[in-house]
């Protein structure tokens, strides 16, 4: 079994994270098949941004055969998506219309574009308590070999560092096992929204309790 190194995030990443986006873009599962129209739309949501604006905490898992993971942060979840919606989605808005038509027609790629759209900017309360947020993604070769569990701590650990007091997560109601792993590293869940097959589910962890919050217009 080969080896994987953490590293920090770097230009040029871009490729190889979002190949592990897609194949990672079914519910943790290959997204491959859904996204051949498009195999790059994932990405510019899930990791793009993060690498554009929140390189410090942003991680890479890399081995002989290239990026197999990658763990992101935001350390102000507020902050993150408004310069999202001003510097980067105007970008995709341009580039790809809004499908039309009836959305139950719609293919995966076309869903995605409608996100483009229509961004989910969702934060669960109480967000003083947990304004950062955290995505995590890796390929079946790198799972379940404590790859993750490190990966989350090390950025989770720099944004401690930055001040944030917590850090919270989304996943979908179809990935249990997530959920677990998630359970594990002291998150507990904090709302549920949507429902069916869409519902996602939100869990947050305290980073530090000493001292004031701090102000994170600053």
């Amino acid at each position: 079994m080969k080896e994987c190194t953490i590293r920090p995030a770097r230009p040029g990443d871009e490729r190889g994270a979002y190949y592990v986006c897609l194949k990672t873009g079914d519910n943790g599962g290959d997204g491959e098949p859904f996204y051949r129209q498009d195999p790059d739309a994932l990405g510019r949501i899930f990791v793009g941004p993060y690498l554009a604006y929140e390189p410090e905490p942003s991680l890479v898992l890399e081995d002989p055969e290239g990026i197999c993971g990658y763990a992101l942060g935001a350390f102000d979840s507020r902050t993150f998506y408004s310069r999202y919606e001003t510097e980067w989605r105007p970008r995709l808005c341009a580039r790809f219309p809004a499908p039309q038509g009836d959305p139950s027609r719609w293919t995966r790629t076309q869903q995605v574009y409608h996100w483009y759209h229509h961004p989910d900017y969702f934060c669960p309360e109480p967000y003083a308590t947990y304004p950062a947020h955290l995505h995590i993604d890796l390929l079946p070769r790198a799972q379940g070999r404590g790859y993750g569990r490190r990966m989350l701590e090390q950025v989770m650990d720099t944004l401690r560092q930055r001040g944030a007091p917590g850090a919270h997560l989304g996943l979908s109601v179809l990935n249990p096992r997530a959920f677990g792993f998630y359970e594990r590293l002291g998150f507990r869940e904090l709302v549920r929204v949507g429902s069916g097959a869409d519902g996602c589910i939100y869990m947050g962890k305290i980073l530090q309790r000493q001292g004031p919050i701090p102000n994170l217009a600053l």
